[in-house]
């Protein structure tokens, strides 16, 4: 009596279907068609379909970074007592790596399922394994030719001036009749960006933290926490980022810096200052802790151990109250605490103190404009010496391309290659100010309008700022911080340049000079003034021997600037008053 023959055939099936990206997946209907082949394959061989696995990432590499992949060995594992037969559209969806292949198969023969493929048959003999291989080295060869072609297009697109990777923060891709795919600013994003990125070159944000804090302030800035904060490895890449300046690099393909047809977020040489920032690292770290409550925290120091003093409120009784206090150890006002309100108090009045008078402010604009027309004849020499600068640059480029050349030690190349570079970055810079266009007389008003804004009233803008404006008004109208004593006062403020300059016009000790030298006579015998007009307002007195009025007058505004501005006006092209 014969056994009866048990069929031991799987009847049920899984679908296995792989495109190469998400951008295939979400635009193209690879995954349905494959689904769609695979149904009917199964449906002619009679297999039943239980589940179908997609997966959207390439096909070289470790299979396991595959989560449709690893989704369908992990459900294989679970239904061990099961007999499947695992369906693929073509051998390629299988894996694109033979290292992986092999592996693969492996996989599926020790949990027992079969593969079969519609445009491949699988067989089990020496020479069907050897053919399987070819197939597989096959689609290997292919994928690591189509990345090659794709890598060289890019790096020719990059040494062009393209840029070629995913869109950075602040930039969109927009599609132009003449550059094709092409870098545009994504606003308001790259608005928020331009202000950080300036101010950090500038000095306005002292600190990386500074920057990240102004863009977690913006509401249109993306964040990339669900606390709205900005990760502070993301700020680094942006500052060191020379896109944002216009210039496009690929290092890891060998594509040095090259300026980009995009437009630019910064100038270069703010780029570089950037750059230069990060590297010295000479300013001051910003605090982690900072409070609006107390903006003079970190800017006043004590008089007697000279660190800056901190602020925190303090519980009374029935309230919080605010202090600042010195919390060095071992100095004499450790924990003496100052009220906010007199220690803000005064320095209300010194920053009142800085605002100058209607007359002086008239002074110091006609001598800024005097200096904008002054500076306006000298632009045009200096656009010629920044492209000697460049002409200099290219020849010192070759210069050290021909020792290049010429020498086979690989110390000497590597050091003529960073200088290569450096002036490279160097030329950059002198191309960037020699094409800047020539200033405008008319846009003296437009240019000079902040600047005279917070000259003539900084307290007000004080007042009336955020934090961050608050701690721009104190870097820019005070070159050190203030000290507080402990009588309650303040020492003598050191301001800045421009109110420096403004605070010397406004003294009542100023006196005027001839404007012929300012040197010792040579000649013992008395001196008569070289002007008729100064002559007139000396009452023909005699002047001594240093060339100063016996009886000196005290001269108004209007006329030292008059006779600042006939000096200045008196003056050869290189700066030298003319003998008379």
């Amino acid at each position: 009596m014969g056994v009866p023959q048990t069929n031991l055939e799987p009847t049920k099936a899984l679908i296995y279907c792989r495109v190469s990206t998400t951008k295939q997946k979400l635009e193209g209907s690879g995954l349905d068609s494959q689904e769609h082949r695979c149904r009917q394959y199964a449906a002619t061989k009679g297999y039943d379909v239980e589940m179908v696995f997609p997966d959207d990432v390439s096909g070289g590499g470790d299979f396991m970074k595959r989560p449709g992949m690893c989704s369908m060995l992990a459900y294989l594992d679970a239904k061990n007592t099961e007999n499947y037969v695992v369906i693929f559209d073509d051998l390629k969806r299988f894996a694109r790596d033979l290292e992986f292949h092999i592996q693969l198969r492996r996989e599926f023969a020790e949990r027992g399922a079969k593969i079969e493929c519609l445009n491949f048959s699988f067989e089990d003999t020496p020479e069907g394994v050897f053919i399987e291989r070819v197939f597989a080295a096959h689609g290997e060869l292919e994928r690591e030719q189509n990345r090659r072609q794709v890598i060289q297009k890019m790096i020719a697109r990059v040494e062009k001036g393209y840029w070629v990777f995913h869109a950075p923060t602040g930039y969109k891709f927009a599609t132009d009749r003449i550059h094709g795919k092409l870098l545009v600013p994504d606003e308001p994003i790259a608005e928020c960006l331009r202000e950080a990125l300036a101010g950090y070159a500038n000095g306005r944000f002292r600190s990386q933290a500074e920057v990240q804090r102004f863009l977690e302030s913006k509401p249109d800035f993306p964040k990339d926490q669900p606390n709205g904060k900005i990760r502070a490895w993301k700020i680094t890449k942006i500052l060191k980022n020379p896109i944002y300046a216009g210039y496009v690099q690929a290092k890891k393909w060998g594509v040095p810096l090259r300026r980009g047809h995009h437009e630019p977020l910064i100038s270069f040489s703010s780029y570089e200052q950037i750059q230069k920032n990060l590297v010295e690292g000479a300013r001051g770290a910003a605090r982690a802790d900072f409070n609006a409550d107390f903006p003079l925290r970190g800017f006043v120091a004590c008089s007697e151990c000279g660190n800056n003093m901190t602020g925190a409120w303090s519980k009374g009784k029935y309230k919080h109250y605010a202090y600042y206090r010195c919390e060095t150890r071992g100095c004499s006002q450790k924990s003496k605490s100052v009220a906010r309100a007199k220690l803000e108090g005064g320095f209300e009045d010194i920053l009142k103190s800085l605002q100058p008078s209607k007359a002086l402010f008239e002074l110091a604009v006609a001598m800024f404009k005097d200096a904008w027309n002054s500076r306006m004849e000298l632009a045009q020499a200096d656009r010629d010496e920044w492209r000697r600068k460049v002409e200099a640059a290219d020849r010192s480029i070759l210069e050290l391309i021909d020792r290049m050349v010429e020498t086979k030690n690989s110390a000497v190349i590597k050091a003529i290659e960073a200088k290569i570079e450096k002036l490279e970055r160097d030329k950059f810079t002198f191309a960037e100010k020699a094409d800047q266009p020539l200033p405008n007389a008319a846009r003296f008003e437009e240019c000079i309008e902040l600047a005279l804004r917070f000259l003539a009233k900084p307290w007000e803008i004080y007042k009336n700022g955020s934090y961050a404006v608050r701690q721009t008004v104190l870097r820019l109208a005070f070159s050190e911080p203030l000290t507080f004593t402990p009588e309650g006062v303040y020492g003598t403020p050191k301001t800045t340049l421009p109110f420096k300059v403004l605070g010397g016009f406004d003294s009542e000790k100023c006196e005027m000079v001839l404007l012929e030298r300012i040197e010792l006579s040579t000649s013992p015998l008395p001196r008569e003034c070289s002007t008729s007009e100064l002559q007139q307002r000396t009452n023909g007195r005699r002047l001594d021997r240093t060339g100063v009025c016996c009886n000196p007058h005290r001269w108004t505004l209007g006329r030292r600037f008059a006779m600042w501005k006939a000096g200045n006006r008196g003056r050869d092209g290189q700066g030298r008053q003319p003998h008379a």
